[in-house]
């Protein structure tokens, strides 16, 4: 390697400064940079610029870097709990409050008729979009709505019906499987 001496071009070490060497005393290099400064640095933190400014990099090193951004990083799958496997995807809340604004003027018939319509069109689009498991909450109340909800599944031959968790939902909610394939 040689030595830096007057008249040199260099470049600092942890800077994108270039500059001219004045003087040399010792380790000391006194240099002019670009900017038309005066400074002073040890011989450490300087390098010969060979290049007078321009970086050199070869095509070998430039395919390096290119391959390693060009390679598709592996996504690792999501862990499902298992407690989380079995919860419902979708869940369709039959109280007739979350329904309608008021109830004023309806009587029970045409309450009941405006909770079987959203449960039948929630149903069809809980088919439509193959979603397997849908949780209807009707309420516990007289036992009406989940009846006459067992009446709207049976008519459909690929859909299983039964309790939903008690834990969660307690006695109000009835759970329906959707068989993807019959």
């Amino acid at each position: 390697m040689r030595k830096i001496e007057v008249g040199d071009k260099v470049q600092i070490l942890d800077d994108t400064m270039v500059g001219t060497v004045k003087k040399v005393v010792g380790s000391t290099i006194t240099i002019i940079s670009s900017d038309g400064f005066e400074l002073e640095f040890d011989q450490s933190e300087l390098l010969l610029d060979k290049g007078h400014g321009a970086i050199k990099v070869s095509n070998f090193e430039v395919a390096q870097v290119k391959s390693q951004k060009d390679k598709p990083k592996k996504k690792t799958p999501a862990k499902v709990k298992a407690k989380d496997r079995n919860i419902p995807k979708m869940e369709v809340d039959l109280h007739i409050h979350h329904l309608v604004p008021t109830t004023r003027g309806m009587s029970n018939f045409d309450m009941l008729n405006v909770q079987l319509e959203t449960a039948k069109r929630q149903l069809e689009f809980a088919i439509s979009k193959r979603i397997q498991k849908v949780v209807f909450i009707h309420g516990v109340g007289e036992g009406v709505l989940k009846e006459e909800l067992f009446y709207l599944f049976r008519k459909y031959p690929n859909i299983t019906h039964y309790d939903a968790d008690f834990q969660k939902y307690g006695l109000g909610a009835t759970e329906i499987y959707i068989y993807q394939n019959p």
